[in-house]
């Protein structure tokens, strides 16, 4: 029987095949970039209030953040860091992911765990970030 951890790590392998590359492209063209975080923006908006996402909106967030501080010249992220970002956020915003979103109880389960495990292996990266995001008030 496989644990809850090990499914989440088995979701975020999943995630890194099908989108990694996707990501890397989105990275490297502004305009799909911004198109990506109005999504994710607006995902959020639509999701707020579901019980079942709420743990993944503040990481969701600060992904965000990042991404824009980064891309504004005003803090520098790792490459590898700046993909599992952008791969998080459009996990996030993919309706039809490992679990599609729409099946009931079990549709978010899948997003929750990636951006989760993203948020865990760019640990280091966030607590740098917040640390300066800080410093700036």
């Amino acid at each position: 029987m496989t644990s809850i951890k090990g499914k989440t790590i088995d979701f975020f392998e999943s995630a890194k095949l099908l989108y990694l590359e996707k990501a890397k492209g989105i990275l490297a063209e502004e305009g799909q970039l911004k198109k990506l975080m109005e999504r994710v923006a607006k995902r959020i908006q639509d999701l707020k209030n579901h019980p079942r996402i709420n743990s993944a909106i503040e990481p969701l967030m600060i992904f965000k953040r990042m991404i824009k501080a980064h891309k504004n010249g005003e803090h520098k992220i790792p490459l590898k860091t700046q993909g599992l970002l952008v791969l998080g956020l459009l996990y996030f915003v993919m309706p039809f992911d490992l679990i599609p979103d729409f099946i009931p109880l079990l549709g978010y389960a899948d997003d929750l765990s990636v951006i989760l495990a993203i948020f865990k292996a760019v640990q280091d990266e966030v607590n740098e970030f917040l640390e300066w995001e800080k410093s700036r008030f």
